[in-house]
């Protein structure tokens, strides 16, 4: 029945997608809408999170940031059937690359794009996938059908080189070293074994320093790339910044906040189109500390 169920989903998807970005867009709002006046457990965790990392805010502010937010989400949620059926053609049309050269710079080297969870984060992975072989890491879908159309988009353009999770970092050392640029998706809490604290918005957060070890072993350049989500038919824009100097260096936490801190900026500049929806804060530096989202 629950198979049944994502198979309309995705059915639904694929009317969608059909519909122009510009008529798209306001329905994704509207519908986000609801989710903010219906939903509890990822409301709560949002609110939980923007609250934590914006302190001196308002409760007005905060409200807001959620309703925005909440409403980018499930906006890009309901276009992603343009990542699994739309032309190449269209995709061009509706994701700008911006900063280009930044990535252009580093040809012929290793590289590792920085590319934090904002919500247009699939929309630039699949653009640039129109253009240049990708290699990544995911999580698979807990659905099997959701997992194969999520596959699907991330694949059907070129040959990408997918690892998961429970695969570790070798595959991606092979393809990094093997000349694919590593779409590398850092910020999220993966408890306390892979991780180290270091301050994001001036809470301890566990942190994967792997980006580090992968530019230590690879002698990868890391380019941020980052998405933005534009209002109604705009589309979205990914964005290359300049690759980094002197990283990484001898100091792995040193390094890793460094990009937490980069994060940072990145949020404070669209702090609606971030995951706040993810228990960033979910793993404390105690075992005996209190849960911040209890």
């Amino acid at each position: 029945m629950k198979s049944l169920l994502v198979h309309l989903g995705f059915a639904f998807l694929w009317l969608f997608h059909w519909l122009p970005l510009g008529v798209q867009a306001p329905i994704g709002n509207g519908l986000g809408w609801l989710v903010y006046l219906l939903a509890r457990r990822r409301k709560h965790i949002a609110q939980r999170n923007l609250e934590l990392c914006f302190p001196e805010k308002p409760k007005t502010e905060i409200r807001r940031l959620l309703r925005q937010n909440l409403q980018a989400s499930v906006r890009a949620a309901l276009e992603h059937g343009l990542l699994i059926w739309a032309s190449t053609r269209r995709l061009e049309r509706l994701i700008r690359i911006e900063g280009r050269e930044h990535l252009d710079a580093c040809r012929g080297q290793p590289v590792i794009l920085l590319a934090p969870h904002f919500i247009g984060l699939d929309m630039g992975g699949i653009r640039l996938s129109t253009e240049i072989r990708l290699a990544s890491m995911y999580s698979p879908a807990r659905n099997p059908v959701a997992d194969h159309y999520l596959l699907k988009s991330r694949t059907r353009f070129t040959e990408a080189v997918l690892a998961s999770r429970h695969e570790g970092i070798r595959p991606l050392i092979k393809a990094v070293r093997s000349g694919l640029p590593l779409y590398y998706l850092p910020d999220m809490d993966y408890g306390r074994q892979e991780s180290i604290f270091v301050p994001f918005f001036g809470i301890p957060a566990a942190t994967v320093p792997a980006m580090t070890r992968l530019a230590k072993v690879t002698g990868a350049k890391v380019v941020p790339a980052l998405t933005r989500q534009l209002p109604g038919s705009q589309g979205y824009v990914i964005k290359f910044y300049p690759a980094w100097d002197n990283f990484p260096t001898d100091d792995i936490e040193a390094d890793t906040q460094r990009m937490n801190s980069f994060i940072e900026d990145r949020i404070r500049e669209m702090p609606e189109q971030y995951l706040w929806t993810h228990r960033r804060f979910k793993t404390r530096p105690s075992k005996t500390d209190p849960g911040l989202y209890d």
